[in-house]
């Protein structure tokens, strides 16, 4: 990541809750993650050449080196998209192996590719077989990308596979968010973390977004209607159908908890979508996974276990809906306008705008 990308707090946006040293999904001991970023081309659509504005974004709750699997929970907030290994987490609570993000039309090749990676690099035939229907969750970037061109391959799958790791995280037009839109702007990946405090110890929270999705109109910022304010100003003009379709959530913990509260944890999401603006609208697909690296599921295992349990979740609620908004907007600061097909383009957040108007409303934190 470039010491130079600047995030939503280098601006003064204010912030609840505490992040980690990271203030990212990263500060999560043993999460990793990894990008593979096409960009290809320029002018009209020529389906299968280009022009290219894709990737791929892979998320480990353990690490590449690790075989066991997590707890883990889900919610669909709005089910127009796709998460692939959904019903497997429903039915057991258990997430083997990576999480990966890209384009609608690239799941079932992230998916193959996933599963002949794990075929190759691990030796356990009872993790592989565990790992065989694999999360991969999607957002449409097709109107800035050649998606029906089917440009990601199992090399770009491999390549933000074993570049996965811990440290910072690179945020905008990455990986699987390098074609996607927020609030009809350039945004794509983003990241938050939380220090959380609570009755039995303090832990680690961390949120991974891919966001796709929202109005202009809609968008808030740390309680400011930043949306409504650019066009009022005509700061940012009106486009046309430029909206995001979907947004990704993964929320990942250190702190011990079972699928049941995961599923609860995923949910909290929703509310830090809210605080951003999101209506979740008709067309989204916004769906959300958490888990939990705290307790190890070794695939195959025979002999019985004891699992620690929080009982004190308020505070994770609190963490998860603070990271999750703040994830957003740091996506929208991190990403650079963007051209793609056909010329379509889509702006930045104008960030200097932003800063006004958290001044104007006294909410600027310098």
């Amino acid at each position: 990541m470039s010491e130079a990308q600047e995030r939503a707090r280098d601006l003064g946006i204010p912030f609840d809750g505490q992040p980690g040293p990271l203030n990212a999904i990263t500060d999560v001991p043993g999460v990793e993650v990894g990008h593979s970023t096409i960009i290809r081309g320029d002018g009209p659509l020529k389906v299968g050449e280009g022009p290219v504005r894709t990737g791929v974004t892979a998320i480990f709750p353990l690490g590449k080196e690790g075989p066991e699997g997590v707890f883990a929970g889900w919610f669909a907030l709005n089910g127009a998209g796709e998460m692939t290994g959904s019903v497997v987490l429903s039915e057991f609570g258990e997430l083997h192996g990576p999480v990966l993000l890209t384009n609608t039309v690239s799941v079932g090749t992230v998916q193959a590719a996933t599963i002949e990676w794990n075929r190759q690099r691990i030796d356990d035939e009872n993790a592989v077989y565990a790992r065989a229907s694999p999360v991969v969750a999607e957002t449409w970037d097709g109107h800035l990308n050649d998606i029906y061109g089917q440009h990601v391959k199992e090399k770009h799958v491999f390549e933000a596979l074993d570049g996965a790791s811990s440290g910072p995280v690179v945020e905008g037009s990455v990986g699987g968010g390098t074609g996607m839109t927020a609030y009809r702007l350039k945004a794509g990946i983003g990241t938050s973390s939380r220090k959380v405090k609570t009755r039995q110890g303090d832990f680690n929270l961390g949120v991974l977004v891919q966001a796709n999705f929202g109005l202009l109109e809609h968008l808030i910022i740390a309680g400011v209607p930043v949306g409504r304010e650019l066009m009022a100003n005509r700061v940012s003009e009106r486009p046309g159908r430029t909206e995001g379709r979907s947004v990704i959530i993964v929320v990942a913990t250190d702190a011990p908890l079972l699928p049941v509260q995961l599923d609860r944890i995923a949910r909290r999401a929703s509310l830090g979508l809210a605080r951003d603006g999101s209506i979740a609208t008709d067309g989204s697909g916004d769906i959300f996974l958490a888990f939990s690296t705290a307790s190890k599921v070794r695939a195959g295992e025979t002999e019985m276990r004891q699992i620690k349990m929080l009982t004190d979740i308020d505070p994770l609620f609190e963490g998860t809906v603070q990271a999750t908004e703040e994830a957003v907007i740091n996506a929208l600061v991190a990403a650079d306008e963007m051209t793609g097909r056909d010329g379509h383009h889509v702006p930045a957040l104008p960030k200097d705008k932003v800063r006004d108007l958290l001044q104007r409303y006294n909410r600027l934190v310098e």
